[in-house]
């Protein structure tokens, strides 16, 4: 019989669905509990919380500890997004379970915003300013939550000094792409550098919208030098921190120079549209953690391009009715469950010749989706 895995994360679908095609019995907690979720996993118990909020800790642990219970004897736990701002739980997770995936002190390192910036300065890796303020122009300056993810924790600085729990980093131009590795014993390989857009909602004008993976054989839009340098620093930073599997080095880049702004060391966002390879992206990711001797290759990039979306409800879904979902919208909403306006209503997913092609059908897909739940409002409205 197959190994089981113990999963957790604020949306535990993607790792479920990757744990499958790499041949495990996925036991997943999450906040969500999607149709397809509980299609795919052996079992799941949702947790209390709110997206982009981090996780309840008892809560969690309470979950995570009954699925193991439940598994056997699971290989361990693999830890998605929603953890990042507590890295004291990953350590309790990891004393009383078998973590496979990034440790508690290299999160610390990688989420303390002071001391991310002191690695970096020492790796002579470009990052923007931080502080505690107070500072003299607030408008220079962006309000960030120490550990957060998902982009809808930040916010235009408006005063002086940030709110407890936070902390100020200088803005900087360039558009959203992140490097997106596997590191193990042998160092981190590239997987794909992926570009990034926001979704912007009411007081998160940053807040994660979705990523496009390039075809293999399409011109990037940033220049050879730019990735270069970017693919060396998400190397050096793995291992000097001790980042272990599947994880993202986000920076921003304007054509001409590029800012490094955060690590996410864990399995993230990009899995949909990167777990297309020939070896399952998520056995890759055990081996990484688990194995003292360097991972096999995954083999080539697939040669299309690849895209995914958080679609956020444009009004309340309350209920959510019943759908006849089509194959490329994930994280279903079971019918008759409450989804609020401005919370994820699901995530849409599209295949391209090219990276234009794959965002294009993705809109159209997004707008159909819409139409179809009365949410009149189109993509490109949305946006705006």
């Amino acid at each position: 019989m197959a190994e089981t895995v113990v999963i957790a994360a604020q949306a535990g679908r993607a790792l479920a669905q990757a744990a499958r095609r790499a041949g495990f019995r996925p036991f997943v907690a999450d906040l969500f509990g999607d149709d397809d979720t509980l299609a795919c996993a052996e079992a799941v118990r949702v947790m209390p919380g709110r997206f982009g909020r981090g996780m309840v800790p008892e809560a969690a642990l309470g979950a995570i500890d009954s699925l193991a219970e439940e598994a056997g004897a699971p290989l361990g736990v693999v830890l998605g997004s929603g953890f990042e701002d507590d890295p004291g739980l990953i350590a309790e997770i990891a004393r009383r379970h078998r973590l496979i995936g990034t440790p508690a002190e290299c999160v610390t390192v990688l989420k303390d915003p002071f001391a991310f910036s002191k690695l970096c300065a020492r790796l002579r890796v470009p990052h923007p300013p931080v502080t505690a303020g107070p500072v003299e122009d607030p408008s220079r300056w962006l309000v960030k939550a120490i550990g957060g993810s998902g982009g809808g924790h930040v916010r235009a600085a408006t005063g002086p000094a940030p709110p407890p729990g936070h902390y100020h980093q200088a803005r900087v131009a360039g558009r959203p792409y992140a490097v997106n590795i596997l590191a193990g014993p042998g160092g981190a390989e590239v997987l794909a550098v992926t570009a990034q857009w926001p979704a912007p909602g009411p007081e998160q004008p940053f807040r994660y919208g979705g990523a496009l993976a390039h075809a293999a054989c399409e011109p990037h839009p940033l220049p050879a030098a730019i990735l270069a340098e970017v693919e060396d620093a998400a190397r050096r930073i793995a291992a000097a921190t001790g980042v272990a599997g599947l994880a993202s080095v986000d920076f921003l880049s304007d054509g001409e120079g590029w800012w490094l702004m955060e690590v996410n060391p864990r399995p993230g966002a990009t899995l949909d549209v990167l777990d297309r390879r020939a070896t399952p992206l998520l056995a890759a990711h055990v081996d990484a953690c688990l194995s003292a001797r360097t991972p096999p290759s995954i083999g080539a990039p697939p040669e299309d391009a690849a895209a995914s979306a958080i679609c956020y409800a444009l009004a309340d879904h309350a209920p959510v009715p019943a759908v006849a979902w089509p194959a490329h919208i994930r994280d279903r909403p079971a019918a008759g469950s409450t989804v609020r306006r401005d919370t994820p209503l699901c995530t849409v997913f599209a295949t391209g010749a090219n990276g234009a092609e794959a965002r294009a059908a993705l809109d159209a897909r997004t707008d159909r989706l819409r139409i179809a739940l009365n949410e009149t409002t189109t993509t490109e409205e949305a946006r705006v």
